[in-house]
């Protein structure tokens, strides 16, 4: 007897019930003689004639009504209740989907407002898990591919070594040094992207000059310009301060800066410039490199993600980069936006911080 509905239309009944005993208590009382009208002098008035009908015929007349009434408050509330409870039921059999792991599972929107409001809100939630357990599967995937290759390098280097298949020379040692650091910097670069996501990240924020954050970055990539033939040209105009953390936001340039640098042929350009909003700073990293297709714009900042497929991980990086860089950049209450006219055409990065 705990169904919503049988409790609903047992309600709906008492108090029907309840509203035709309190009629039926006010036809019975007798009425009450007016204080300001003075009582007749029983000597020489008449009786006043009492038109009431007697109480036995009150309740021969009320009865059926309390029985149309009884019939009406069960009927009435059940199909009320069924209405009410029936969305509820629904809600109810989505979420225990969900709790046994069917992430698909979701409700009709449809009753009053609130209950369509519910619904509505229900959906989101379960399309939200479905997408976080995606994105959960698509990590774990992307880790251990990321991982084995580096792994099995090392297993095969050290089963050689111990087989005696050849020597541990320094070169044989610089190179399973090499793939312990990518090991290395791959664990660092999720740490701090699941740090930058969840909001744990550590910022130390103070008042910081922007363009002296461009200026250190161009100085620290120099070389690397040099190296691979590409003009880093710097344009910016005089910013306000900006209340970050000045080695997060010189770790965001320079994830840009080097990644514009790889992706730039030998006598191509790649400028910095800097400018200022509504209330915002605007740093923008323009390459002539290799582009983005449209479909490629989107899914840029995700994990793993590298729009080339050819590159290796050692040349290409492991598609981190600029993962977290959105991550840094978002926990400073800011965005970065990616743009490119296509293949090609280059690729244009800009990151907007809020003025303090």
């Amino acid at each position: 007897m705990n169904r919503l509905w049988v409790r609903l239309s047992l309600m709906i009944a008492g108090v029907l019930l309840f509203v035709f005993f309190v009629q039926f208590l006010a036809v019975l009382m007798p009425d009450e003689p007016s204080q300001a009208t003075p009582l007749p002098d029983s000597a020489t008035a008449s009786p006043v004639p009492d038109d009431r009908p007697p109480p036995a015929e009150v309740v021969r007349r009320l009865l059926p009504f309390a029985v149309l009434s009884l019939v009406v408050g069960l009927g009435g509330g059940v199909l009320i209740s069924r209405v009410i409870s029936t969305p509820v039921s629904e809600l109810a059999k989505a979420a225990r989907r969900i709790g046994e792991g069917d992430l698909t599972a979701r409700v009709d929107a449809r009753g009053s407002s609130e209950m369509v409001e519910l619904a509505g809100t229900f959906n989101k939630m379960a399309a939200d898990l479905q997408h976080a357990e995606t994105l959960r599967n698509n990590l774990m995937a992307d880790v251990s591919h990321e991982l084995r290759t580096p792994l099995t390098v090392l297993e095969g280097n050290l089963r050689a070594a111990l087989d005696h298949v050849y020597a541990l020379d320094e070169a044989e040692i610089a190179n399973l040094y090499s793939q312990t650091r990518h090991l290395i910097r791959l664990v660092n670069d999720l740490r701090e992207l699941a740090l930058a996501e969840n909001h744990q990240l550590p910022l130390e924020k103070q008042p910081v000059d922007p363009n002296t954050l461009l200026v250190e970055t161009l100085q620290a990539l120099g070389p690397l310009a040099v190296e691979n033939n590409v003009r880093l040209t710097e344009r910016a105009e005089k910013m306000p301060e900006v209340f970050v953390d000045p080695i997060r936001i010189r770790q965001v340039l320079f994830n840009l800066l080097s990644n514009a640098l790889r992706h730039t042929p030998p006598g191509g350009e790649v400028l910095v410039t800097g400018m200022t909003g509504a209330n915002e700073v605007r740093l923008v990293v323009q390459d002539t490199g290799d582009g983005l297709e449209p479909d490629q714009i989107a899914a840029v900042f995700d994990r793993f993600y590298r729009a080339d497929r050819s590159r290796s991980r050692e040349t290409g990086g492991a598609g981190l980069g600029l993962a977290i860089v959105k991550a840094i950049v978002e926990a400073h209450g800011g965005r970065v936006e990616a743009q490119s006219d296509g293949r090609g055409r280059g690729s244009k990065f800009t990151v907007v911080l809020p003025v303090r």
